[in-house]
């Protein structure tokens, strides 16, 4: 399979390499991000696991995963993820390092991720569960146009404690409607 390229507005969407661990250690690594995310820090070796992981999944003919490093100038800053689940429908995540927090590149990798799963993917919806005090990336998901589903108790085990996720949504229609509408295009 050739390996997907996505480009968005400031940031690259690309495929995971095994010399991204050390990039990836930098994001996972630190507790700073994983306190947002639903699982603790990590160590190199699990960084590593984490991308051949990747790897191999992205070389899956049944893919279920669509996991990119989130690139900004040659640089890696973050990833973003699509698990696809259910019928036509995914679950996004995405994180990026600390350094790089206030740029834009979270809203601009979901935001390219969303398109390629509506567009490639064909996919009917993309949900996003996030903890309850991340309040950057609700601003994210709902910039982005998700709505607001509801809250799941006690959903992950992180940072030696069950934590609360809070659920948004976007549908396909309601993402292109908000397409349309941001380029003045009339439906």
């Amino acid at each position: 399979m050739d390996p997907i390229r996505l480009v968005g507005e400031s940031v690259i969407l690309r495929e995971f390499a095994l010399t991204d661990v050390d990039a990836v250690h930098r994001i996972i690594g630190d507790h700073r991000v994983t306190t947002w995310l639903s699982f603790d820090s990590r160590n190199r070796a699990q960084a590593e696991a984490m991308i051949r992981g990747a790897l191999d999944r992205a070389q899956s003919p049944d893919r279920v995963e669509y996991y990119f490093a989130v690139d900004v100038a040659n640089e890696l800053v973050g990833f973003v993820r699509l698990g696809l689940a259910g019928v036509r429908a995914a679950k996004l995540g995405y994180a990026i390092g600390a350094k790089y927090w206030g740029c834009g590149y979270a809203t601009d990798a979901a935001r390219t991720a969303i398109r390629f799963g509506f567009g490639h993917l064909n996919l009917r919806r993309i949900s996003a569960a996030i903890g309850p005090d991340n309040r950057a990336s609700v601003a994210v998901v709902k910039h982005l146009g998700f709505t607001y589903e509801g809250r799941l108790r006690d959903h992950v085990f992180t940072n030696g404690a069950w934590r609360d996720s809070l659920l948004y949504s976007l549908i396909a229609p309601e993402w292109r409607e908000t397409q349309a509408a941001s380029s003045g295009v009339e439906g």
